[in-house]
């Protein structure tokens, strides 16, 4: 018989260490940007957007973090898998909810399990990346 460990879900103080986070990168190379926070269901456990920010960041940030939780995939990995003639090609418009395949969402994990995503939107996608994979890092 197996047993499993219960790994502890992604908390709203844990939100709060991943929106500060990205958002100190973000302010560090100048960059107004929204942040979005999922827990493992794809609930809203955080969000923040910059006074500066344009408007489109606050969905796109959503749809990133929506994105690198439904695959369990960063979504700068996933670019290409939505070219035509790829896997992933009819994706994008496959389902209700629309995915987006832009660099700035990242899966967040805790002892090798899925536990929520994190997605940022505002700068360039290479940007947004670095902010989300830098706060994904603070939380470890």
């Amino acid at each position: 018989m197996s047993t499993t460990t219960a790994v502890n879900p992604l908390t709203t103080s844990d939100a709060e260490v991943l929106v500060a986070a990205a958002r100190r990168a973000a302010d560090t190379s100048g960059v107004p940007v929204s942040i979005t926070v999922l827990d493992a269901g794809g609930h809203l456990l955080a969000f923040r957007r910059d006074d500066r920010a344009v408007l489109i960041s606050g969905e796109t940030s959503t749809r990133k973090a929506y994105t690198a939780l439904q695959l369990n995939a960063a979504t700068v990995d996933l670019v290409l898998a939505v070219q035509p003639g790829a896997p992933f090609h009819t994706l994008p418009t496959a389902l209700d909810r629309p995915l987006l395949f832009i660099a700035g969402g990242v899966p967040v994990h805790r002892d090798g399990r899925l536990i929520g995503a994190i997605g940022v939107g505002g700068g360039a996608p290479e940007q947004d990346h670095a902010f989300a994979t830098t706060a994904v890092d603070a939380l470890l």
